[in-house]
């Protein structure tokens, strides 16, 4: 599913109005993408894991970056982001999740290690998946001047994860080539935790699950930058 975002209300006070798209109906169907989020003033992919829609919401990740729309991707959804870079700037046609099957092109794929604090976690790409969650909390290290430092205020930040695949590092020179900075990395460098666009008026993709951290009268930061982006949209169409 995606979540299309339109903002109203007046002065200070923001009424957003949430219209959930399934994302299969833009698969084979480019007008479909037009007709349901040429209005809308942000878009959010949130978490999701399978095949099935996933070519929908690469759609909408490209239709909101051809369209200065906000996009919020939040892990499944910064996945398909990294995607839909790969696909249609990249160059790199065949780019791909392991989690969809063999490819030959493995953008996003099963990481079989990472640091759990100062431990060394190992799992086996083709070994049993329980229990192989990159889960709980865990830190990032932010780039100084990138959009999301400046909404975190900070570059050390620790948020909370649920996933099994990552955006495969041996990729991002390719991405960064066409405007995709990985903004957000793990402490040692490995794991890629944030994406966004110097391009666009608001466009990040992060791998961790904010909303796992936000309360109605504490929003985390990013959802209120969101926001206030779509509010900024609204204006504009």
């Amino acid at each position: 599913m995606i979540e299309a975002i339109y903002h109203g209300g007046m002065a200070n006070n923001v009424r957003v109005r949430i219209d959930w798209v399934e994302s299969e109906t833009f698969e084979g169907a480019p007008e479909n993408v037009i007709e349901r989020l040429e209005n809308v003033h942000a878009i959010l992919v949130p978490g999701g894991f399978g095949e099935r829609g996933a070519l929908g919401k690469i759609e909408a990740a490209r239709f909101a970056r051809e369209n200065d729309v906000p996009y919020f991707g939040i892990c499944f959804g910064m996945q398909m982001a990294v995607l839909e870079a790969a696909r249609h700037m990249a160059g790199i046609k065949e780019a791909s999740s392991t989690e969809f099957g063999n490819t030959k092109e493995p953008v996003v794929g099963l990481m079989t290690e990472w640091l759990n604090g100062n431990e060394l976690t190992q799992r086996a790409a083709g070994g049993n998946l329980g229990g192989t969650m990159r889960l709980g909390a865990y830190q990032a290290t932010l780039k100084a001047g990138s959009k999301v430092a400046e909404i975190y205020g900070d570059t050390e930040i620790s948020e909370r994860h649920r996933h099994r695949y990552e955006v495969n590092r041996d990729y991002i020179p390719r991405l960064e080539e066409c405007g995709l900075k990985f903004s957000g990395m793990s402490p040692d460098g490995l794991l890629p935790e944030i994406v966004e666009r110097e391009d666009h008026p608001w466009f990040i993709g992060v791998q961790y699950h904010p909303e796992l951290k936000s309360r109605p009268f504490a929003p985390h930061p990013l959802f209120s930058s969101f926001i206030a982006a779509a509010k900024v949209r609204s204006r504009l169409v």
